[in-house]
């Protein structure tokens, strides 16, 4: 709220639903962030703050067919207790970090659902102890391309902390070889050691990243006066 109204633009990329990112974050009416842009299900879904609403195609007909196939492909292939199926709407997710064995439970489900995610013209988007099965076409990398291009942005810096967040982070790396500045930031995370070592920055996680936002939001400041 600090920062956004002295740069061009703020945008939160997610791999929920908008209006979830949405919710838990606050934003809606929020002061400061009348402009904020959040980018759901990696960029398939847009949220304005402007408007309040959500714009977003049809849903792609393998995810429902995925969503009924699901609990059978999990029991057939014995993910352990505590696994459990988010629904996203547009995508489905498979959480093993409440298993008994999470780690193995992740690696022995790859398999069957990346072959379930391809029957039916899906992808598996992995994460920390979570595989997404989602439409192709969309990342976000895709997403962060395609926001800087439409906001204009002379420069950019992006922060992640997820297996999700390699492909923004390529992104920017683009962006950096066609001369637009940016920034990685790595939210720092144990369990995706691949973001901290590509980062230009591993601050301290979430509360790591708002010392950085007020930072600069402070020096941003201190610039315009």
């Amino acid at each position: 709220s600090r920062l956004a109204p002295r740069i061009r633009s703020v945008a939160v990329i997610t791999g929920r639903p908008a209006e979830i990112a949405v919710r838990y974050g606050g934003f809606a009416g929020a002061e400061g962030l009348d402009g904020l842009v959040v980018l759901g299900l990696y960029g398939a879904e847009r949220w304005d703050a402007g408007s309040g609403e959500v714009q977003a195609p049809e849903p792609h007909p393998g995810v429902a067919a995925v969503r009924a196939e699901l609990p059978a492909v999990l029991e057939e292939h014995g993910a352990s207790r505590g696994t459990w199926i988010e629904d996203k709407g547009r995508a489905v997710a498979v959480h093993t970090r409440r298993a008994e064995d999470p780690q193995a439970t992740f690696e022995r489900l790859r398999a069957p659902l990346h072959a379930l995610a391809e029957r039916h013209g899906l992808i598996v988007e992995p994460g920390r102890l979570v595989l997404e099965l989602r439409p192709p076409g969309m990342d976000k990398g895709v997403a962060l391309i395609d926001y800087v291009r439409r906001t204009g942005a002379e420069a950019v810096l992006y922060a992640g902390d997820d297996l999700g967040d390699l492909a923004a982070f390529a992104a920017v790396e683009r962006l950096r070889e066609e001369g637009v500045p940016g920034m990685l930031v790595c939210s720092g995370s144990t369990e995706v050691t691949e973001l901290a070592k590509r980062a230009d920055l591993v601050v301290d996680g979430p509360a790591g990243v708002v010392d950085l936002l007020s930072a600069l939001a402070a020096a941003v400041g201190n610039d315009a006066a």
